[in-house]
């Protein structure tokens, strides 16, 4: 009998060893479902739910404070030992890597270069500077052993009082989506991740915890899905970040049609889906949507995951399929690759990269008898508080340029340039911003992260110093300077239109230098449009710089002086006042409430025991202009607008001719020639727009469908530009048989160098069998494709 115990014992033994896990299994791209299969539902849990949990304090923390790893950084995903599963490392974007500056026990200072900002990367209109600052971006993070960067931001430019527009690209999908896709795949040519946010509809901050945005499925498929649908498909990026509010009543990242049928069945998607830090409602339904990542995770998270699965609530081929993107993510990453980083990124050679860059996205509106550039031997008379504190990002990523030493100012930029200053109004200028700097210290001290920024003030007694400037100046230059926030939306007066110090000084300047025949430039440092008819035939020359990068005050100074020529064009439209803009339903009053005493209303309503649901534009959203935003809605409806998008000037002239339109597979190419006409070497932007020309259903008098920027052009010197114009772009989206659609007939291509300014166009007609083509390669939606 005890020979039979033995024999027995031996063989359950020999069993179990069948069905143990292997010794030494490993995580590798190969084996993820044995892996998975080796896991236990508290570790699958465990993976889908970020690392900040009491129980791994090595890799805990939350935004932007993770202790051990790579200090400062976002989050990470959880680590698993016994199988090799290595965390993930996230760091906040997308204007520069996030990360501690200091670290315990260290003097090493741990600095990061302030690229560009979005808006301004989106002005240049080329694809490849965008890439080249996606490529600094990536590379920092490669040296700092960081796996994915949580950026670029792409969300639609609804509204100009958005407080994020800064960090998105434009009014329009198409210029959007290609300028995400070239700077996801510059961060991704280094080796590690990017994470296109926020998906979607995040068009404003306040209360985008809860707001509801309410847009028709065919805004939602032509404007604020189009951005990530070309984004996904020409860069195909590691990872995709849902977004804090709910789409026509559910939150973004317990939506199962957007992350599944839409994301992954239409566009192919291949990649990770994680929730914006602490957004979404309920893990086990974000689990289910195909939510794959819950950042930046809660014991009480995982919790709830497990008792789904065991109740039958949540399927475990549901949590399976999630665990799998975060093990598909974990192998492309460069901790799980054993990569030995430096924590020595080249800093000045970036930052150098960056100053190169950022002219190509200043864009010049106005320069009347040549008032730029500056002249050598002009001395500068340098007004506005902006001119010597320039805004260079967001207060965020303001920590690590602040870290590094500051930004390069614009008064030191000029003087670089070898710019004399009219030394009376700089000292005082200086010795105000340092009486502002004193006293703004403490509450800056005070404030968190999500804090609007708090500016220096203008010089109340500048209209004194005007007069005796003009005589011993002999050029003005005005800086008009405006940030805005994450968690917080601009307000109209005193932000979008100028505040009566603004107003005063322009007077009082414009008034003084023009008396005695001299010229007055205004530079404006900003995050979004603003209002700028109402003063600008008061001066001579406007260039925008949107927010610049840490050397912002030399990449300026360049352009001012014609080191450079700019050759920016807008993004976005600039309208005659507030009340032109189609989407009045923007919470702008509420930002008033908001900018006076200093809440959040992101959180105003978090409240367990209460929640609102029933308060206009706050709770939710009606997105009444429908598909027609900025440009579109200008055009259409006939509204004059300050300047037009696209629009921008050079220090030269250019001239297209030769347009040429010849249909290929999948749609159209389209050439012309352009020449430089003008006396100094500079880049130009080519737009192209279509129109169909007897539309059965609504449509924009136009929509951008390609450009292209030339190469450097010599005066006298020509060059062709070569653009392609994507029949599936060029399809509009049917509510009633949630379709797309693309209608045959006669459309108008035309070519400019603005919106409004198209001098050469070209008649082309879409066949029925073109549109049975196009139809054939396309996914069906909730209906079947259909083609009239």
């Amino acid at each position: 009998m005890k020979r039979l115990l033995i024999g027995g014992l031996a063989l359950l033994l020999a069993i179990g060893g069948i069905c143990a896990a292997p010794k030494e299994l490993k995580l590798n791209e190969k084996n993820i479902d044995q892996v998975i299969k080796e896991l236990t539902l508290q570790e699958k849990a465990h993976l889908v739910v970020g690392a900040r949990l009491a129980d791994n304090k090595d890799a805990a923390g939350e935004i932007g404070f993770t202790k051990k790893l790579v200090p400062g950084v976002a989050g990470t995903t959880y680590p698993i030992e016994r199988l090799g599963i290595a965390p993930v490392v996230m760091a906040d974007g997308p204007s520069a890597v996030r990360l501690a500056v200091k670290r315990e026990g260290e003097d090493k200072l741990y600095l990061a270069t302030n690229i560009p900002s979005e808006i301004l990367l989106a002005s240049s209109w080329n694809d490849d500077a965008t890439f080249r600052m996606g490529a600094i971006l990536g590379e920092e993070c490669l040296d700092y052993g960081i796996d994915v960067l949580l950026g670029p931001g792409l969300n639609m430019m609804r509204n100009p009082l958005c407080g994020r527009n800064y960090e998105y690209f434009s009014e329009d999908p198409l210029l959007a989506g290609k300028m995400a896709a070239a700077m996801t795949n510059g961060i991704e040519s280094k080796g590690v991740g990017a994470c296109l946010k926020h998906f979607a509809v995040n068009n404003q901050e306040l209360n985008r915890i809860f707001n509801d945005a309410r847009v028709s499925q065919r805004a939602l498929r032509e404007i604020y899905l189009r951005n990530f649908e070309i984004a996904i498909r020409e860069a195909q990026p590691w990872t995709i970040m849902t977004s804090y509010n709910n789409v026509n009543g559910t939150h973004t990242s317990e939506s199962r049609e957007l992350l599944e049928t839409v994301l992954r069945d239409e566009w192919g998607f291949k990649g990770l889906v994680v929730n914006d830090w602490g957004g979404g409602y309920d893990a086990a339904k974000q689990i289910w949507a195909g939510n794959d990542l819950i950042e930046p995770g809660r014991y009480a998270e995982v919790k709830r995951i497990m008792e789904a699965v065991k109740s039958g609530e949540l399927a475990e081929a549901d949590l399976d399929r999630c665990v799998k993107r975060v093990l598909e993510l974990v192998v492309k990453s460069i901790r799980h690759k054993g990569y030995k980083f430096s924590n020595n990124p080249p800093l000045a050679e970036n930052a150098k990269l960056a100053r190169q860059t950022e002219p190509e996205g200043f864009v010049l509106l106005k320069n009347e008898q040549n008032s730029l550039p500056l002249k050598r031997e002009q001395k500068v008379a340098l007004f506005g508080i902006g001119s010597y504190n320039l805004i260079v990002s967001n207060s965020v990523s303001l920590r690590t340029v602040w870290a590094s030493g500051g930004s390069i100012n614009l008064n030191k930029g000029l003087e670089s340039a070898g710019i004399s200053l009219y030394e009376p109004l700089n000292d005082k200028y200086i010795k105000h911003l340092d009486r502002e700097i004193k006293r703004l210290t403490p509450v800056w001290k005070l404030r968190r992260w999500c804090s609007y920024d708090i500016r220096p003030t203008e010089l109340k007694d500048i209209r004194n110093q005007t007069a005796q400037a003009a005589e011993e100046a002999d050029i003005a230059v005005i800086t008009i300077g405006r940030n805005s926030s994450e968690a917080f939306d601009r307000h109209i007066e005193r932000d979008f239109n100028l505040n009566m110090h603004e107003q005063a000084m322009i007077a009082a300047v414009s008034r003084d230098f023009h008396s005695k025949g001299k010229k007055v430039v205004v530079v404006l440092n900003i995050c979004s449009p603003i209002e700028i008819a109402s003063w600008r035939d008061k001066v001579d020359a406007i260039l925008v710089t949107w927010l610049p990068s840490q050397e912002a005050g030399n990449s300026i100074a360049d352009a001012l002086v014609g080191k450079v020529s700019p050759s920016g064009h807008l993004p976005n439209s600039f309208p005659m006042k507030y009340a032109d803009v189609p989407s009045q339903n923007f919470p702008h009053n509420e930002v008033e409430w908001c900018a006076e005493s200093g809440k959040n209303l992101s959180r105003a309503f978090d409240q367990k025991q209460h929640l609102y649901y029933d308060i206009p534009n706050i709770d939710y959203t009606n997105y009444v202009e429908d598909i027609y935003i900025g440009y579109r809605h200008y055009a259409t409806r006939n509204v004059e607008v300050a300047y037009p998008f696209g629009f921008g000037l050079t220090y030269s002239k250019f001239e297209m001719s030769d347009m040429k339109v010849k249909e290929v597979k999948g749609g159209y190419e389209v050439t012309c020639a352009v020449k430089n006409t003008g006396s100094v070497a500079a880049k130009q932007v080519v737009q192209l727009y279509s129109s169909e020309l007897k539309p059965e259903i609504d449509r924009p008098a136009i929509e951008l469908r390609a450009y292209a920027k030339t190469p450097l052009l010599q005066p006298n010197e020509e060059c062709v530009v070569k653009m392609f114009v994507d029949n599936r772009y060029m399809m509009s989206f049917s509510e009633k048989r949630c379709a797309w659609h693309l209608a045959a007939g006669e459309y108008e291509f035309s070519l400019g160098f603005d919106s409004q300014t198209r001098p050469l166009t070209q008649r082309v007609t879409i066949k029925k069998e073109t549109v049975e083509k196009v139809h054939s390669v396309l996914l069906p939606t909730n209906g079947k494709l259909f083609i009239e």
